[in-house]
Order: C-alpha cells, then structure tokens, then sequence
C-alpha cells in the first residue's frame, strides 16, 4: 500500500526543486522570475484578467497578487486598464514588452522541463502523471479548504 505522506512529501519536495530550477534559469536567461512568467502566460492566454483571476488561478491571495502585477507593471511587462463591466476593478493586459519577454521565455521553460521531466520518464508514464495530476488538482479547487481567502478569513 502507498504511504500518502511519503508521496506527499516527494510531491512538494519534487515541485520545489523544479520551481527553483526553473525560477533560476528564467531569471540568469530572462530576467524573468517564474512567477511573472506564470502570471504573463495566464495574461496572454485569456487576453485581459481581473487580480482576483489571476490570484484564483495561482492560488495566492488578492494582496499578493496585487503586489506581483504591480512589479510586472512597473517592469512594463503588463498594464492596467478600466475594466468595462466593474469600475472596481481594473483588467491587465500584456505590453509588447511582456508580450516579447514572454516568448523568449516559454522555450526556455520547455527545455528546463524537458530535462527534468521529459528525459526521465517516458512519454505513457508522462500523460498518466499528467492526468492523474489534472485530476488531483480539479478535486483541489472544488474544495473550499484550499482557497487561501477562504482559509483566512474562517482560520480561528
């Protein structure tokens, strides 16, 4: 039988180490942190987004959020425009600079996962990991629990 916390912890230990690969090669490549290269990927995928899209997709709070796209606008990598349907809210957008650092970027990022992914298991055992990985993470943002806003705002 599997012991789900030793599978816990080779998950989150697995997922560091790649972040901090990844996070190390972007930034001496591109000057690009990996979590900008995460929020200009979700930008350019959805054409505009609101910071509450863009903390519900990272699973972060909204302040984080906000503190992250405001570095990504000081960098002109992102701007913010009126958001027609909710004047609280504004919607942010890729620059060309964005647009351009971000595809730069993206093969960078491929060849980083080739490498650590690709190379080690061969392509069957990659779509069932990627399956099973889509499905666990599905079932995760079904539940309330893993919300940070919910979590802070119901914690003790």
């Amino acid at each position: 039988m599997t012991d789900l916390t030793v599978l816990f912890t080779d998950l989150v230990r697995l997922e560091t180490r790649l972040y901090n690969a990844l996070d190390s090669r972007l930034k001496a490549d591109h000057d690009l942190p990996l979590g900008q290269f995460e929020f200009l990927r979700f930008i350019d995928a959805h054409g505009t987004a609101r910071v509450f899209d863009l903390a519900q997709e990272m699973a972060i709070t909204v302040g984080a959020t906000s503190k992250a796209v405001d570095r990504l606008e000081a960098a002109g990598r992102i701007r913010r425009a009126a958001n027609p349907s909710d004047r609280r809210s504004s919607l942010v957008e890729l620059t060309p600079a964005g647009a351009e650092v971000l595809e730069a970027a993206t093969p960078t990022v491929e060849a980083e996962l080739q490498l650590w992914l690709g190379s080690v298991l061969p392509a069957p055992a990659l779509e069932k990991l990627a399956t099973n990985l889509s499905m666990l993470r599905q079932r995760a943002e079904l539940d309330p629990r893993t919300d940070r806003h919910h979590s802070s705002t119901t914690a003790g």
